[in-house]
C-alpha cells in the first residue's frame, strides 16, 4: 500500500480529501500545518506529498524547499494543492521542484488521476535500467516525457569507437561530455611525475565514465584510456545537465546511477593506504574478476596485463609477478600469459593482511 503525506491546514479539505485517497486504497498520513508536514516527511518517508500552498507559519514554497535540501525527502514526488492558478505561482512552484498542481476545487477523478501518474512516473525512474545501449535509450526516453524534456534532448548521442590503449579523455582536460560504456573495457588512471601509473578503476558494459568532474565543473582529475576495442555513447554536457536541471525525479535517477561505485572505490583507495602488498594483490584479482570475468567460462578465468594489475595494486610490476608467483604454488590460482584463472577465490577474498 503507498502512503500519501497530506498536509492542509482547512480540516475540511484534509479530511475530504484523505477520505477519497483512503477509499483509493492508500494510506494517509495527515499534517495540518507545514512544520508538522516536515516533520513527518523525515519520518514517514511517504511515497507522495499533497501539500497546500497558502498556510501559516510555514507554507507549501517552504515545505518543498525544506524537504528538497534532505537527502532522505529529496526524492519523493510533491503535488501542490492551491486556490490560485495565475502562471507566476505555477513558475515559482516549478522552479522549486514540484512535480505536478492540483487547483481547488478539485473533484476526486482529478485527485486520484494525478496522485496514480505521479507514482507512476517515479517508480519507472527508481528502476533499474538495462546496462546496456538499449537501456540508455529507454531511461533517456522516459526523461524526455517530463516537462517537454523532449525539447532538451538532442536525440542523437554519438556513439563513438575507441580503439585499444586509446584515450577518452586526459588528465588535466577540461570535461565537455558524459561517457556510456556500452561494450568494451575501460579503466581510468592517474600518473605521477615520473610517468607511474596507478589505475583509479575499471569499467564494463553499462557504465558510466567522466561523471564526477564533469558534475563539478573542473578538469579531469584521471585519464580514462580503453583496454580493449569499446564502443562508447558520447553524452552532450548540455544533455547531461538538460536531464539534472530540469526534473527532480531525473535527477535523483541519474545521481544514483552515477554514484552506484563511489563506495567501493573509496573503500579500495583506503585499503591501498594499509594493506599489506599480498593482501592487495589478492583484492585487485577479485575486482577485476568480478568486472571482467569472461562469459561463458566455467572456470574463473580474468585477462588482464601485468603492468595493469601492478597499477591497481600501486606496486612495481616485478613485485606482483612474484606475489603471483606465491599464489600459483599455494594453488591459488593458474596462469597462462596475462590469463589468469582463479582456482580458491574464497581463499583470496579472505587473505590476511
Amino acid at each position: 500500500m503507498k502512503k500519501i503525506l497530506l498536509i492542509e491546514d482547512s480540516q475540511e479539505i484534509r479530511e475530504n480529501t484523505a477520505e477519497i485517497l483512503t477509499l483509493a486504497n492508500y494510506e494517509v498520513v495527515e499534517a495540518e500545518n507545514g512544520k508538522v508536514g516536515v516533520e513527518l516527511a523525515k519520518k514517514e518517508q511517504p511515497d507522495l506529498i499533497i501539500c497546500d500552498i497558502m498556510m501559516p507559519q510555514l507554507d507549501g514554497y517552504g515545505v518543498l524547499h525544506m524537504l528538497s535540501k534532505n537527502p532522505l525527502t529529496s526524492g519523493i514526488p510533491f503535488v501542490f494543492l492551491t486556490a490560485k492558478s495565475e502562471k507566476e505561482d505555477f513558475r515559482k512552484g516549478m522552479n522549486l521542484g514540484a512535480d505536478d498542481y492540483l487547483i481547488k476545487p478539485f473533484d476526486d477523478l482529478e485527485l486520484l488521476d494525478v496522485v496514480e501518474m505521479r507514482l507512476k512516473k517515479n517508480e519507472i525512474l527508481k528502476a533499474d535500467f538495462k546496462k546496456n545501449a538499449e537501456g540508455l535509450d529507454n531511461f533517456i526516453e522516459e526523461a524526455k516525457g517530463y516537462e517537454d524534456l523532449n525539447k532538451l534532448i538532442s536525440n542523437n548521442q554519438k556513439v563513438t569507437v575507441f580503439k585499444k590503449k586509446q584515450n577518452l579523455f586526459l588528465e588535466g582536460n577540461h570535461p565537455n561530455a558524459l561517457y556510456f560504456l556500452n561494450k568494451g573495457k575501460v579503466k581510468t588512471y592517474k600518473s605521477n611525475e615520473d610517468g607511474r601509473e596507478y589505475i583509479t578503476n575499471l569499467y564494463k558494459d553499462g557504465d558510466f565514465i567522466g561523471y564526477l568532474d564533469l558534475l563539478e565543473e573542473t578538469s579531469y582529475r584521471e585519464s580514462a584510456m580503453a583496454l580493449e576495442e569499446s564502443e562508447v555513447y558520447v553524452i552532450s554536457k548540455e544533455d547531461f545537465f538538460s536531464l539534472l536541471n530540469h526534473n527532480r525525479d531525473v535527477a535523483n535517477k541519474f545521481i544514483k546511477i552515477l554514484s552506484d561505485n563511489l563506495a567501493d572505490r573509496e573503500e579500495r583507495l583506503l585499503k591501498l593506504a594499509y594493506n599489506s602488498v599480498r593482501k592487495r594483490v589478492a583484492e585487485a584479482l577479485m575486482l577485476v574478476k568480478k568486472q571482467y570475468q569472461d562469459e561463458g567460462n566455467e572456470t574463473t578465468q580474468i585477462t588482464i596485463s601485468r603492468e595493469d594489475l601492478a597499477s591497481i595494486v600501486g606496486a612495481s610490476k616485478e613485485t606482483v609477478i612474484r606475489t603471483l608467483a606465491d599464489f600459483k604454488d599455494e594453488k591459488l590460482i593458474d596462469s597462462q600469459g596475462s590469463r589468469i584463472m582463479i582456482l580458491n577465490p574464497d581463499k583470496l577474498a579472505r587473505m590476511r593482511n
